[in-house]
């Protein structure tokens, strides 16, 4: 949890940088949004092996279907 806090405030620090400070929370609130939808949609599921499939039901590409499943594992949220 406190890790995933940690990696949280350095990923605003680093969009902060780059972006309008306006813009980063739409940011943020989208991606904590694809995340859930994604949880959801792997547990229903019962895995991620289909992650094009995936991308495709949710306009995405293959990559950032795969980046989000990839860090859902690393913080355990998904298996």
């Amino acid at each position: 949890m406190c890790q995933s806090l940690v990696e949280k405030v350095a990923q605003s620090k680093q969009l902060r940088a780059v972006t309008e400070p306006d813009i980063l929370p739409l940011f943020e609130d989208w991606l904590d949004e694809l995340e859930s939808e994604i949880r959801e949609r792997v547990m229903a599921a019962g895995s991620a092996d289909d992650p094009r499939q995936l991308a495709r039901d949710l306009g995405l590409s293959d990559n950032g279907v795969s980046f989000i499943i990839a860090k859902l594992r690393r913080e355990g949220k998904i298996s």
